[in-house]
């Protein structure tokens, strides 16, 4: 028997398709009457229609979520907030939307109304991250959680392959390191499983189908279960590295953990056995470094950080940024350790 300590994070979860229709009750729930919109500038439109259902409850709009959160645009989102007289955000989008509605949760406890549109799971974490001077600092704390989520497959449907893919996989990427972080518990190991499982069994039905509704809804619940299992435990080395390239080298943070994840896996093999085999379970046999870099092979997704943008002469700085305060991991962490996962990951080279 295993000791553990399970702390249970408290979001309502509104799911379904057409359950966007539901965010002005959702709101009224809350008791709010001014909120501020939050998208990236690409769903600016998705913005407008969540304003308009919101109605006069809209105090206004925030198009403007980067990639990473960079404290200026935090800073930007917040004044805004304060100069309407908000007393709540909508944040619709992926994880960088929701990374600013938490960026103005931090500083004010502003309650959050997530919408999410990927399948990233950020949406159940209370996991924060900032980018101020080329680094991502990330954080956790209670006030930034979404009070609720809403969870609607519809809004998915217009998400093209290369983004559902790589989102998928950073979800798949949370449920990996649940399974081998420093407090892990047996009730969070399930819900791990059960989301590669989903999610391994959905991505390729929406590579196959962008309309496939059904699988639309089932990676969403992956997500979700994906978001619940990393907000209750701790990160370790993939996340950290995934901080690194993200953060310091502004690469695409789906894509990123798409990439490394494969790598990150081999390197806690033998460290971490009874969470691999479940990894392998989850995947339907397949060993589990090579079982996910032949997922994101199959759904299209980019396997090399050469293809996303990052330059061969950089591996060796990343190698020592990831090393220097480092994450719990099952397996130490070395700076020659990290360089070979790096290079493997910059080439794109099947494990084992």
């Amino acid at each position: 028997m295993r000791d553990f300590v399970y702390d249970q994070l408290a979001s309502r979860v509104v799911f379904g398709a057409g359950a966007f229709d539901k965010l002005a009750a959702e709101v009224d729930r809350l008791g709010l009457s001014k909120l501020l919109v939050l998208s990236t500038p690409g769903q600016v439109k998705l913005a407008e229609e969540a304003a308009r259902r919101l109605g006069a409850r809209a105090g206004g709009l925030y198009p403007h979520a980067k990639m990473h959160v960079p404290i200026e645009t935090a800073q930007a989102a917040r004044a805004e907030a304060r100069r309407l007289g908000a007393d709540g955000a909508v944040a619709i989008g992926g994880g960088s939307t929701i990374g600013l509605g938490k960026a103005i949760a931090l500083e004010s406890g502003l309650p959050i109304v997530a919408i999410p549109t990927t399948y990233a799971g950020s949406e159940m974490t209370p996991i924060y991250g900032l980018t101020e001077g080329g680094a991502k600092k990330t954080g956790r704390d209670a006030k930034v959680l979404p009070r609720t989520v809403i969870y609607d497959p519809l809004l998915t449907l217009g998400l093209p392959a290369k983004i559902s893919g790589p989102s998928g996989m950073n979800a798949i990427a949370h449920c990996v390191e649940a399974l081998y972080a420093e407090n892990a518990n047996p009730v969070l190991s399930l819900m791990a499983e059960e989301g590669i499982r989903t999610l391994a069994r959905s991505l390729p039905r929406i590579a196959a189908d962008l309309g496939d509704l059904d699988a639309r809804g089932d990676a969403l619940y992956g997500a979700w279960l994906a978001g619940i299992s990393l907000g209750a435990v701790g990160m370790a080395l993939h996340h950290k590295l995934c901080h690194t390239l993200g953060g310091s080298f502004n690469l695409p943070h789906a894509e990123t953990h798409t990439i490394v994840l494969p790598h990150a896996a081999a390197y806690n093999s033998e460290a971490a056995p009874e969470a691999m085999r479940r990894i392998a379970h989850a995947l339907g046999g397949k060993e589990a470094a090579t079982g996910l870099y032949d997922l994101a092979a199959a759904i299209g997704a980019p396997l090399a950080l050469k293809e996303i943008g990052f330059q061969k002469q950089d591996l060796d700085q990343a190698a020592e940024i990831a090393t220097r305060n480092p994450y719990y991991n099952p397996r130490p962490v070395s700076r020659d350790g990290i360089r070979r996962l790096l290079d493997d990951a910059f080439h794109g080279r099947r494990p084992g």
